[in-house]
């Protein structure tokens, strides 16, 4: 399998952006990808948040394994960091993420309005990988479609500053990646759920190593999409089933088109409700 790295220049310039504005900001909130907790969380951003309040995000949690979600939210609760799950595509907790910000910038507003300040703003700076969903809930916390959305990565590609209906002012950036990933699981994973662009890598490698993890904690999910039982599956190899899956879904011997069609699948919630970050 070839080695998966994607670090565009514009990556570089919002990182260099985002630390330029830092004295701007009260919180950081940093969108992560429920189903690869671990592997969307970019160091460089953790780095520049220093001893700011931290609010985590696992967006898209009502694609991920619900066990492994809530393993994941006590994990990374640590002092001064502030977590919770949602799924903003369907617009659900998003009062608790407002209550949630305010509780994080608490200090900051309590400064400020004993100096006479009354409902002062809150600056926040969102920030994650690319197709993490950051766009998605900036428009639900400003209540109209302000940043484009898109199933692909690099849609957003400078900072503005947002104002919502609440007293938060939103710095909206760019899908922010690191430049080498040391460990390469990390780039499959990534690349799995779409937060690199597919022409980066060869769809099938990154096929073959979800099947793997499927094969290995989801056994019941890969059989039911490979129209198959566990016994069949168990008694094949996973390049033979990767051939298997897509003769059966009718596209004959082209694998590379079936597999980018599975992780399409796959990002999407179609094959199941998978987290390939375990604990």
């Amino acid at each position: 399998m070839a080695n998966i790295q994607w670090y565009p220049g514009h990556m570089n310039k919002a990182r260099n952006q985002l630390e330029d504005k830092m004295n701007l900001i009260d919180v950081i909130v940093e969108v992560l990808d429920a189903r690869i907790p671990q592997s969307s969380r970019n160091p460089m951003i953790e780095e520049l948040v220093g001893d700011k309040p931290h609010l985590i995000i696992l967006n898209k949690a009502d694609l991920a394994d619900p066990v492994l979600t809530k393993l994941w939210q006590k994990k990374l609760q640590q002092p001064g960091k502030f977590v919770m799950a949602m799924d903003s595509l369907h617009n659900t907790n998003m009062q608790a993420l407002i209550g949630l910000v305010k509780k994080a910038a608490i200090n900051k507003t309590k400064k400020l309005e004993a100096k006479g300040a009354s409902n002062p703003t809150i600056r926040i700076a969102l920030a994650g990988i690319p197709n993490c969903g950051k766009s998605t809930i900036i428009n639900r916390l400003v209540g109209r479609n302000v940043a484009e959305v898109g199933n692909k990565p690099g849609v957003t590609k400078g900072q503005t500053w947002l104002k919502t209906k609440t007293n938060i002012q939103i710095l909206d950036t760019p899908g922010i990646l690191w430049p080498k990933f040391e460990d390469q699981e990390v780039g499959f994973k990534l690349a799995a759920f779409g937060a690199i662009k597919d022409s980066i890598f060869h769809a099938d490698d990154v096929a073959l190593y979800v099947i793997k993890h499927l094969r290995k904690y989801y056994l019941a999910d890969l059989a039911k999409f490979a129209h198959s039982t566990k016994e069949e599956i168990s008694n094949i190899n996973d390049t033979d089933l990767l051939l298997a899956m897509t003769e059966q879904y009718g596209m004959r011997d082209d694998y590379d088109r079936f597999s980018l069609y599975m992780l399409q699948r796959l990002r999407k919630g179609k094959v199941g409700r998978i987290t390939l970050d375990r604990l």
